[in-house]
Formats: C-alpha cells, structure tokens, sequence
C-alpha cells in the first residue's frame, strides 16, 4: 500500500467556495451539453434533409450520424489538448476557453447555408463546425470534473461532481425543449433557433466560470514546483492500466446512450412508430429524471463505493437491449416514454454519476487532468460512429442489432468494473471518517489509501 501528501489547502470538508464550484462548472456543462447533444438530435430528425437530401431516407441519415461521428472523433483530441493545458497552466483557463469555443461554433451551426443554397459546401461546412465543437467539448469535461472534484468535501466527492455531472441531462433537457418549442416554426427554422439561442447561454455561462477560483490543488503543485512538464507522456507511461480501464468503462455508458436515445430517435421516426412531438417529450421526461437521478447515484456512491454502484448500471445496461426495442415497437405513447426513462435515468444516468469521482480518484493530481480526459474522450470515438453502426445493423438484420450491440456494451462494462480497483470502499470511507473526527488536515494526495495502479 502506499499514500501521497494532498495539498494543505485542501481540508478535508472542502473548500470554502465548493458549491459554488460545483454549481459553475455544472452550468457550463449544461452549456456545452445543450450545444453538442443538440446537434445529435438535430442530425436525427433534420440534417439529413437539410444536408443530403439526394439521398434516400436511410442513406441521409447514415450521412448525418457520420458528420455527428466527426465530432465525437476529434474530442480524443480536445481532451488531450485541455488535459494537457489543465495540468500545465491550470483548469480554470481550460474551462472558459472550450466554453467560448464552443458557443462560436454553435452559433455557426444555426447560420449554415442549406445544400439548396449552396450544395455540397453546406455538408463541408457543417463538418467543420461540428469539428470545433468536438475540439471544445473533449477539452470541457476534465476542467469540470477536477475543478470540482479538487474543491469538494472528501467523503462527499462523488455528490459534488454528480452535480456538475447533472449539468449534461439539463443540457440535454433544454437543448430538446428548444428543438420541441420550435418544431412549430416550419422546417427552415425549427433546426436554426435552438442553436442561435446558445449565444445567450454562452453569456452567462462564460460570466460564471471567470468567477470560479482556480483549483486549490493545482495551486499547490504549482507553488511547490511539482507541475508535470509533460502530463500525457506521464500518464501514458506510468497509469496506462486504469486510463485503458477508465475508458472501457466509459464505452458502456455512452455509447449505450448512442443506441438507446441517438439512434433510437431516427428509429422510431424511420419506422413511423411516433411522431416527433411524443419521441421529444419523452426524452425530456427522461433527462428531466435524470437530472435528480445522476446527483443520486454519485451520492450512493459515497455511502457504498463506487464500483458497487457501477456493476448494478452495467448488469442493468445489460438485459435492457432486447426490452427496450420491444417497449418502443409497440407504438404506445407510455411505452416509449418508460423506455427513455429506463434507458437514461438508470442506465446512463448510474454510471454518469459515478464517473466524476471515481475516474478522478484513479490518477495523480499532476496527471489526473491529462489521464482522466483522455480516457473519457477516447471512448467518445467508439460512441460518436455507434448510431451509425446501429443504423447499418438495423438496415442488415432489423432492430435485434442494435439490441445486442446495446447488450454488449454492457456486458464490456461489467468486466472493466470487475477489473477497476474500488477507490471508495469501506477501508477508505473509515479512514478519512477517522480523520475528519480528528479534525486533521493530512497532507495526502488524495483522500484515501491508494493500492498500485497496475
């Protein structure tokens, strides 16, 4: 066993601005979720039309989740880039720079030509775009997560980053009842006013996070000479075990989410199963759900372990992907709902909450920047092309494709849970509840015994 000294700036009850923290950094990922997420929903009910309208319904929409896969791709890169800078020059600068980043490329998005203005172009456009929006979202998450994972009380880390992890169903939650209250404004406008209103997001998003103190750890790797001068080779050559594992863990939730809510949207609009009003109110219920649901699940998970908490998501995520196709082929307005309600507030919402905390508590703090985003971002490549591989295993053998592919990133997170040692179990929840009754403020690296990262 071995321990590292934390910052003694870092109390074991947090810092004195934690909420806060907490609070600012989950309002900008609401921000960026509502940019990124909406072009998802875009790309299922619009884009195809708009931008490929040569192509039959299928081939448009096999087009549209590609130029949604490019996003995904490039967030490795964005994670890299900002897990690199959050670890060199600090995370509050990374976090007002994708922020800003990203609410330019949004607003970009609603003032496209359409191909019948200026054809081809349009499509090259919309990537480009979308491109810099990846770049903006794989640098946001690192930022967030540590910033308020280094602030917060110890024995209520996973309940903090859970909030900050609840910005993305409230994302989620505006950007579709945007794409819901504009449906009435005819197809030209419906798609461009969601993403024009980011700019007023972006505002007062961008306000927020210039307020928000850098994080207490990063000070004091800083004033004590210990910052990493190369935090990804670090990482790559010392933690590469957990950053393979984190990501596989990563996998199940989402690109479980690329099949049971992205993909599912075009299905069920391909098939006729429902028209776009019932499909968007029940993702709204859903993320509606799922924003007291992901705050839930990162607090259990400080009362039980992580792990625990995560292998009842995967074995979940698991048997849903056969019953959730069935829920939906029925038609039933009620039946639809329940199945984005199960698929998002359990299944994706179990394993989001869990992540801020527990992939945190896998790195060092020089590297964890670095080591927690690239494993986060690298699994958004598998999860950005998973709507189109569903698509083309629907075009081949029907819905049972998707279903399995469901089913099998579940069954991927149930052994990388199995494989992730618990960061948060009974030993450590007893150690640092020890410390806290003695009023200590033990300079550790982090708030618990850290086993080897082998």
């Amino acid at each position: 066993m071995t321990t590292a000294p934390v910052p003694s700036r870092h109390p074991i009850e947090g810092t004195p601005e934690h909420k806060r923290v907490a609070i600012g950094c989950g309002i900008g990922a609401t921000i960026e979720t509502y940019d990124f997420i909406g072009f998802g929903t875009a790309a299922a009910l619009y884009f195809g039309d708009v931008f490929f309208p040569d192509s039959d319904p299928l081939a448009g929409t096999l087009l549209s989740f590609a130029t949604l896969g490019i996003g995904f791709a490039v967030r490795p890169l964005g994670g890299i880039v900002g897990g690199y800078l959050g670890d060199r020059i600090g995370r509050k600068p990374v976090l007002v720079g994708s922020l800003l980043l990203m609410g330019v490329a949004t607003v970009l998005i609603g003032l496209l030509p359409t191909y019948q203005m200026v054809g081809i172009w349009a499509a090259v456009l919309l990537v480009i775009v979308r491109v810099i929006q990846g770049l903006a979202f794989g640098a946001e998450w690192g930022g967030a997560i540590l910033m308020t994972f280094e602030h917060a009380p110890w024995r209520r880390r996973g309940f903090y980053t859970g909030i900050t992890q609840a910005g993305f169903p409230v994302g989620l939650l505006l950007a579709n009842l945007a794409f819901l209250a504009s449906v009435p404004l005819g197809p030209q406008w419906a798609w461009r006013v969601p993403f024009l209103l980011s700019a007023v997001l972006i505002v007062v998003g961008i306000m927020v996070r210039l307020k928000i103190d850098e994080s207490p750890e990063f000070e004091e790797l800083k004033e004590s000479g210990e910052v990493a001068k190369n935090p990804l080779l670090e990482v790559l050559r010392d933690d590469w075990r957990n950053v393979l594992r984190a990501f596989c863990l990563r996998i199940t939730e989402t690109a479980g989410y690329a099949v049971s809510v992205t993909f599912m949207l075009s299905y069920i609009s391909l098939n006729d199963i429902a028209d776009r009003s019932v499909t968007l109110t029940a993702l709204l219920v859903a993320a509606g759900l799922g924003i007291a649901a992901t705050t839930y699940w990162g607090h259990l998970s400080d009362r039980v372990g992580r792990r625990k908490v995560y292998l009842v998501g995967c074995v979940i995520t698991t048997l849903w992907g056969v019953p959730l196709f069935l829920s939906v082929n029925t038609g039933v307005a009620v039946a639809i709902m329940a199945a984005f309600v199960i698929s998002y507030a359990i299944c994706q919402n179990i394993l989001a909450g869990v992540q801020g905390a527990w992939f945190s508590e896998l790195f060092n703090a020089k590297t964890r920047t670095s080591g927690a985003s690239l494993a986060y971002q690298l699994s958004a490549v598998v999860s950005g092309f998973t709507p189109l591989l569903a698509t083309a295993l629907y075009s081949g053998v029907g819905w049972v494709g998707p279903a399995l592919l469901f089913t099998a990133y579940g069954l991927l997170g149930v052994g990388a849970t199995l494989l992730t040692r618990e960061t948060w179990g009974q030993a450590e929840r007893d150690e640092v509840e020890l410390l806290a009754r003695a009023g200590t403020s033990a300079r550790q690296d982090q708030p618990i015994t850290q086993g080897s990262n082998s």
